[in-house]
């Protein structure tokens, strides 16, 4: 017989895929309609003990309907030690980006932040639906000014650098602040070898006891 709050993520599921605040009733007025049709991705688990929280569909996870199905996917998985099956088994990892839907390019042809209407409306309903959350991976400052809020160090490299203040408080859910895994942020990988050194071993070994 089907779990109860299986039943409940699904509806949930079916209630996010067929979101369409953005387009239809824009935070910002009809200047700021999403301009496409979205497609809210969103990988929600009652199994997972891991929630990757990260920014916003690209385009090509807006084609694809697949969280990090890109270059950025690759890194993180690397990051993580684990294989694309791994990755995308919903007992092991839930997903959840700030924004659901592709927000779109802006002048400079680089994405737009998240949509404004969706952490407001969809994020706490979200993880009041996963209490068996243990590990957030707050990937890139606006997952960190969400689930980090005030004990944020500043911006994201200030915050991730002050990884250890927020991972091995003894209250609520343990946070790892992250950069984003873009090919765009090498130089910033480079510069900061600390990461590659301190951070990502303590990721890994986390990783590897919560998807035992």
């Amino acid at each position: 017989m089907p779990d109860i709050r299986d039943k409940d993520l699904d509806i949930l599921r079916a209630e996010i895929a067929a979101c369409r605040i953005c387009r239809d009733t824009p935070a910002r007025g009809e200047a700021y309609r999403l301009p496409h049709e979205p497609r809210p991705v969103a990988v929600i688990s009652s199994k997972a003990r891991i929630l990757i929280a990260g920014q916003a569909p690209g385009l090509r996870v807006h084609e694809s309907g697949l969280p990090f199905n890109d270059a950025s996917g690759d890194r993180l998985r690397n990051w993580l030690s684990v294989d694309r099956d791994q990755f995308y088994n919903r007992d092991l990892f839930t997903i959840v980006p700030m924004g659901f839907c592709f927000p779109g390019y802006d002048a400079k042809g680089s994405d737009l932040p998240p949509r404004k209407e969706c952490a407001p409306f969809w994020r706490q309903r979200v993880m009041d639906a996963m209490p068996q959350i243990e590990l957030v991976l707050a990937i890139g400052g606006y997952a960190q000014a969400w689930h980090m809020g005030k004990t944020r160090s500043g911006n994201v490299t200030e915050t991730v650098r002050d990884w250890r203040t927020t991972f091995f408080r003894n209250e609520g859910i343990r946070m790892l602040p992250m950069p984003h895994p873009s090919w765009r942020n090498t130089a910033w990988i480079r510069k900061n070898p600390w990461f590659e050194e301190d951070l990502l071993p303590v990721l890994r070994q986390s990783v590897e006891m919560l998807i035992k």
